[in-house]
């Protein structure tokens, strides 16, 4: 049975030349996962937001909306909080009380739901998603996946028919990620809920989905399951944002049935041997840009420190790369390098002149209209613009941008200014691989120094120069890129993990070369 559908669904915002989303037809069944895949900017978000009368946005919308064949604008305000949940990118935005388990009866509270009937609801979804030892904490010290596995849970304390997810592991590390889609497979396959999600990180989401929805400039443009799909997508531009499983089967002109998890790659690459490893990585020599020494913080007096004696030397124009979990003190690190907070002991020396790519790029933006925005810092914008394909965005308001789009304008921003080293908090937060694509290439070519705190493995493994980890307030390890991640078991590639064993010395889909 249907418990969404789509028919002739079209929506253009207000003052925008453009339709977001053109004749969209796409019915879902019950207890489906479906997953929504296309460029940043194509409408994945818009389509998710329509299904949700509470976030639908202004502007002309045509066409029907049905949820058990009843039209979403028909929908009581009760029926359409409890029947349809929706999770964000930014697990903070979500989150409106301060302690956990008032969170989690947050929404049981606002439906007149008996004080005995929320404990028992409350008491069972935290024991669900393994939240009873956080329990009584404070919602603020929580790190970014445990925030995302709470705004999670709370949504599924009020028992939806369909969850909506719009990119909800963007701002999560590797491990919390994981962590998250196996909680959001378990409420599909143990509670039926039919599951609706929008990502840009696909070789996790993949292999759980049972159809595929590709959308291209508002347009569906397929709609199947994930195998088919990648049948269907082959040799297309969209090829590229696949799961690197399916790229490497691609590649290597796999035949039968497509692999779509680490396992079946394995049996594939174990089954082929059409192939060679490119085993060389790029080595640098030694002229420090940036020298961190000794670092101590806490944020107050009493409090844990964050970090603890951290050491870091980034040399001149390398790109640098840093992970580790949510939490573990990366951004605070940025925003000690470039002076927003103070250490307690230690010092950060640089000549450089220096810019910031904050994690909420928003913070950046000041004026009503973003080229008024671009033009406090340099009227010379064009070019860039052009760049990164944000000049049809220039009249806008910088708060109506997607999340990619935001993205790639607040990046245009910072390096209207000419810095000679740059701090990037998350840069490849909500854009697809296409964007990520130009991106680093476009960093490369500038010939700068670059400080890139990351949760994007891929992205890191295919445009720095070294990579860190930062665990327990120090950076426990530095590497080239390709012995990094060949060390590692879990912050790693998934073309690691497929080719260990098989053909080491690979990282990313571009390190596997067809033998001719």
């Amino acid at each position: 049975m249907e418990i969404i559908s789509l028919k002739n669904l079209s929506f253009r915002y207000n003052k925008a030349s453009n339709f977001a989303l053109k004749n969209v037809t796409m019915s879902v069944k019950q207890g489906d996962f479906v997953l929504v895949i296309g460029e940043s900017g194509s409408g994945k978000t818009t389509l998710l937001r329509t299904m949700k009368k509470e976030l639908t946005p202004n502007g002309e919308l045509s066409g029907e909306i049905l949820f058990n064949s009843e039209d979403i604008r028909d929908l009581s305000l009760r029926d359409s909080a409890s029947k349809i949940g929706f999770i964000m990118q930014n697990p903070e935005l979500q989150i409106v009380t301060d302690k956990v388990y008032s969170e989690l009866a947050f929404g049981l509270e606002n439906l007149g739901v008996e004080r005995e009937a929320i404990r028992a609801k409350v008491s069972e979804f935290a024991s669900y998603f393994g939240l009873t030892d956080k329990f009584s904490k404070r919602t603020d010290t929580l790190s970014g996946g445990e925030k995302q596995l709470l705004n999670l849970a709370s949504v599924m304390a009020m028992n939806p028919e369909l969850i909506i997810l719009d990119e909800p592991t963007s701002m999560l590390d590797p491990i919390s990620a994981v962590e998250f889609l196996n909680c959001l497979r378990r409420v599909n396959e143990d509670l039926g809920t039919t599951v609706i999600i929008a990502e840009h990180h696909l070789s996790e989401v993949f292999q759980l989905c049972d159809k595929v929805a590709y959308i291209e400039n508002g347009e569906l443009k397929a709609f199947d399951a994930p195998r088919e799909i990648c049948q269907e997508l082959k040799h297309k531009k969209i090829e590229y944002t696949l799961p690197d499983s399916v790229r490497v089967y691609n590649k290597l002109g796999g035949e039968g049935k497509v692999p779509l998890s680490i396992k079946e790659a394995r049996i594939f690459l174990q089954k082929n041997n059409n192939y060679t490893v490119d085993n060389s990585h790029k080595e640098y020599k030694s002229n420090p840009a940036l020298k961190v020494k000794d670092l101590w913080f806490r944020f107050e007096r009493k409090s844990d420190d964050v970090l603890k004696g951290l050491n870091l030397e980034v040399n001149e124009g390398e790109i640098f790369a840093l992970v580790g979990a949510n939490g573990s003190g990366k951004t605070t690190l940025v925003n000690l390098i470039s002076g927003v907070l103070k250490p307690y002991r230690g010092n950060v020396g640089t000549k450089s002149k220096l810019a910031v790519l904050p994690q909420n790029p928003r913070d950046l933006f000041v004026k009503d209209r973003l080229e008024d925005d671009f033009r406090l810092i340099n009227n010379s914008y064009n070019e860039l613009c052009e760049k990164f394909n944000i000049t049809p965005l220039l009249g806008q308001h910088p708060y109506d941008l997607s999340g990619g789009e935001i993205q790639r304008a607040a990046i245009v921003k910072i390096l209207l200014d000419s810095p000679d080293l740059i701090l990037l908090d998350e840069p490849t937060k909500g854009l697809d691989s296409f964007a990520k694509k130009e991106l680093g290439e476009f960093l490369y070519s500038l010939g700068v120094t670059v400080v890139l705190v990351t949760h994007d493995l891929g992205f890191a493994a295919m445009y720095s120069d070294r990579c860190g980890l930062l665990f327990d307030g120090i950076i426990t390890s530095v590497n080239f890129t390709k012995p990094f991640f060949l060390c590692n078991s879990f912050y790693t590639t998934p073309v690691v993990k497929m080719t260990k064993g098989i053909a080491d010395g690979a990282v990313t889909v571009e390190d596997i070369i067809v033998e001719s």
